[in-house]
């Protein structure tokens, strides 16, 4: 048996952060944003082809969303997306309450 010692550092809750990776606070709002169109394509238990019509989309192009590939989608594009799938998007600008600056993020209620 191995017993090699292992260490475990806590994360940030930015992975792309965590990775040091360029732009990672948009690069996870963008990754919510997905998350929250693949929700609503699951529970509307709509095929990858209709779904991918409605967002003006290839299937293909659709299926590589969906499993992480979004680098090229702008956040106004996946914006757009959740609109054409019947969503409402509120925007709320308010002080931050951190000394640090603000943050982006992503408030999405149970989608159904």
């Amino acid at each position: 048996m191995n017993t090699s010692k292992c260490s475990v550092e806590r994360g940030s809750g930015n992975v792309f952060a965590d990775l040091d990776l360029p732009d990672a606070d948009t690069h996870l709002l963008r990754a919510g944003l997905v998350s929250c169109i693949e929700d609503i394509v699951r529970q509307r238990s709509t095929t990858h082809a209709d779904a991918a019509r409605a967002l003006d989309l290839s299937q293909t192009e659709l299926s590589h969303l969906l499993r992480g590939d979004f680098r090229e989608y702008s956040l106004e594009r996946l914006l757009r997306f959740l609109i054409d799938l019947g969503c409402d998007i509120d925007i709320v600008i308010r002080p931050s309450a951190s000394d640090t600056g603000g943050t982006l993020r992503i408030a999405a209620p149970e989608l159904s």
